[in-house]
């Protein structure tokens, strides 16, 4: 380790070696690179605990390109990482494209087609389909309490969190980016800049920028610049559970009208949904809520799916979302008066599956000072300060 770089990435997660991979893969660039990570295992990582999920149905166009690209990056990641991985066959992310489901009531039906009309005006392939089409396609679903449902028949599904996390890393370092496991406790500023990141161990290391990409401790990071972002840890469980009755077909990840959602996973089946009641955490706080799933996930699941009567959890974990209160949309871009601080913060559940493009838009800013690719100039940090919400509705 060196005592000085021209980038400092804080958070080593999907998000923070996407930035390292395209920043260092960009031709512009030719500066030295750190990423800090403070749990080099992972185990508590956002990107470990995810339930591994891509989708186009969102209410904001941005959104939907975001996830056209991250789709796109998935099924190219074997070819794309294959010069990584010399001498061997560099790994598949196992993209199950089994699509998503979102029920909703009668009064939401129509705010669901507008939905569907700008996902599919944006090349998406989402359908509506009324409750007559959505027995008929999926047999095991009661519809006796939905006006319809919007189904993404290609390009949705889910995939290997960790061996995407890991191929960004793998590639970074292989481009010269170096890691070390570590944690920023402060951050120095000189004028209007940072200068350095005091670190754990002791030391500062000085930097020419600085990239906050400390998923859930975003704001923690933030602070110790003088500045503040609305984001929160805000716990999401996951359960795996075994059902006596299977469910024929190629099922797809159903997300109910509460916001409970359920997929397959081989024999098994994932299960999560919004806490009740749903608010800040502590960082390390990680305890399993189990009487979620008794009390709210269980009942949901066994009115939509009949089936879904016997039960038994077969594992669980809980995760913590990077919950952005203000829009529950992405944070990126520079600060407009401590002018090197990046954001790159508040994915609030979608990080993963928008880390490919966001790690090449923030190396595209770093370079060019502006987007080159996608236009993500509407998730600037600009809006925070202004209290202008840039509302994501599709939520889960």
């Amino acid at each position: 380790m060196k005592a000085s770089y021209d980038v400092v990435i804080v958070g080593g997660a999907v998000i923070g070696s996407s930035v390292a991979y395209w920043l260092a893969e960009n031709t512009g660039f030719d500066g030295s690179i750190l990423v800090v990570e403070r749990d080099s295992s992972y185990t508590f990582s956002s990107t470990a605990l995810s339930t591994s999920a891509i989708r186009q149905q969102y209410s904001n166009p941005i959104n939907v390109k975001i996830s056209q690209f991250g789709v796109e990056f998935i099924e190219g990641f074997r070819e794309r990482m294959q010069k990584f991985y010399p001498g061997e066959k560099s790994p598949d992310l196992g993209f199950k494209e089994h699509g998503y489901l979102y029920c909703y009531s009668p009064e939401g039906v129509e705010p669901a087609k507008e939905r569907v009309e700008l996902q599919r005006s944006l090349g998406a392939h989402t359908e509506f389909l009324a409750p007559g089409a959505l027995k008929a396609k999926f047999p095991w679903l009661n519809v006796d309490d939905l006006g319809g449902g919007s189904w993404g028949a290609r390009k949705e599904g889910w995939f290997d969190s960790m061996g995407m996390m890991g191929g960004f890393k793998r590639g970074a370092r292989a481009m010269g980016v170096e890691y070390i496991d570590n944690e920023v406790q402060g951050v120095t500023i000189t004028g209007d800049k940072v200068s350095g990141v005091k670190l754990a161990t002791g030391g500062v290391i000085a930097c020419g920028l600085l990239v906050n990409a400390a998923g859930p401790r975003a704001n923690k990071i933030a602070n110790m610049a003088g500045l503040n972002i609305p984001v929160e840890p805000r716990k999401r469980h996951s359960f795996v559970f075994s059902s006596m009755t299977p469910i024929p077909g190629r099922m797809p990840n159903v997300i109910d009208m509460n916001g409970t959602f359920v997929r397959p996973e081989n024999q098994l089946f994932l299960t999560g949904n919004t806490p009740t009641p749903d608010g800040p955490a502590d960082y390390d706080d990680f305890e399993t809520k189990h009487d979620e799933f008794d009390d709210y996930i269980w009942p949901t699941l066994y009115n939509r799916i009949p089936q879904f009567d016997a039960l038994k959890v077969q594992q669980f974990w809980t995760g913590h979302y990077a919950y952005n209160t203000l829009d529950h949309n992405a944070i990126m871009g520079f600060h407009p008066r401590v002018t090197n601080f990046m954001f790159a913060n508040g994915f609030s559940g979608h990080g993963l599956q928008q880390s490919p493009a966001v790690g090449r838009g923030v190396s595209e800013l770093i370079v060019s000072g502006e987007y080159q690719t996608l236009d993500l100039s509407p998730l600037s940090y600009g809006r925070v300060e202004r209290n202008e919400p840039f509302m994501e509705d599709a939520v889960i």
